[in-house]
């Protein structure tokens, strides 16, 4: 059995939720302080985040022998700080693509798709790499949590990607860093397609099988995985929903940051109503 309070089920999903948040608005809060520093200052959020890349990849390789509570916890953070340093490059502008440039207005569908994959290409490659290191990491392990966290993070962001791509209602560009302010141009905000509750349904889907894989779970440790995994495809449809409910979710993370220094909007979402 594990410690009582890493296994009670609302301290699982509320440290599920808290690691969402708090990360989410350290990454954030990095980027904005890059983008009030020097011309460097991006670059080197990157290099000062290298522990992270380190940290994470030694944690879920000693934690795949391991399906027990801590190795569990151990898998899931340290799928968390891989991705997280992957996304502190792609917010630096160091790992994002060939493309730099705003999508014209008058773009096409075959141009604006080869525009918006060439301004993540190098994005999606680490993404990618990650997703597969972690797979065969944990194949045939006994304990798989790291590359399953790290997957339910990548499928989930790819549905958030295509669905801002094809359009969506609510766009919010406010955390959109300098290096990717051209990035606001890819986006579409448009009436619902049909995409948004295809994927809105395949995440609730996913959330209740990783809540029943939970429930059916005999011991401690991968009880508190599947949890872990629930709550965190939970927060990915969560975010879906604010694609489409008029909820200002940007407010969660603004009071923590620095004031965004006085210059020009982003360039507007491209195609959006009357344009």
């Amino acid at each position: 059995m594990g410690v009582p309070h890493l296994t009670n089920p609302w301290i699982v999903a509320l440290s599920a939720v808290f690691v969402w948040w708090a990360s989410t608005g350290a990454i954030l809060w990095r980027v904005r302080r890059a983008d009030l520093g020097g011309p460097d200052d991006h670059l080197w959020s990157v290099l000062l985040g290298l522990p992270l890349l380190v940290g994470g990849a030694a944690g879920a390789h000693a934690s795949v022998d391991h399906l027990t509570v801590s190795g569990v916890y151990g898998g899931f953070l340290s799928a968390l700080a891989l991705w997280g340093w992957i996304e502190l490059a792609f917010l630096s502008g160091v790992l994002t693509g060939p493309t730099r440039e705003p999508c014209p207005p008058k773009a096409r569908m075959p141009e604006r798709l080869w525009r918006a994959v060439g301004t993540i290409l190098w994005h999606e490659f680490a993404l990618i790499a990650g997703l597969l290191v972690l797979t065969h990491l944990t194949l045939g392990q006994p304990n798989p949590f790291a590359a399953l966290t790290f997957a339910t993070l990548f499928f989930a962001r790819i549905s958030a990607k295509l669905n801002l791509f094809f359009g969506a209602p609510r766009i919010n560009t406010e955390f959109l860093p300098r290096p990717l302010a051209h990035l606001a141009s890819h986006f579409r905000k448009a009436p619902m397609t049909a995409l948004l509750p295809v994927s809105i349904l395949a995440l609730a889907i996913a959330t209740l099988h990783w809540a029943t894989q939970a429930a059916w779970a005999a011991d401690d440790a991968p009880f508190i995985g599947y949890l872990l995994l629930a709550v965190l495809t939970a927060l990915a449809l969560i975010e879906h929903l604010f694609m489409v409910l008029p909820i200002p979710d940007q407010k969660l993370w603004r009071w923590m940051l620095p004031e965004a220094a006085s210059t020009a909007s982003p360039p507007a979402p491209s195609n959006l109503p009357g344009k």
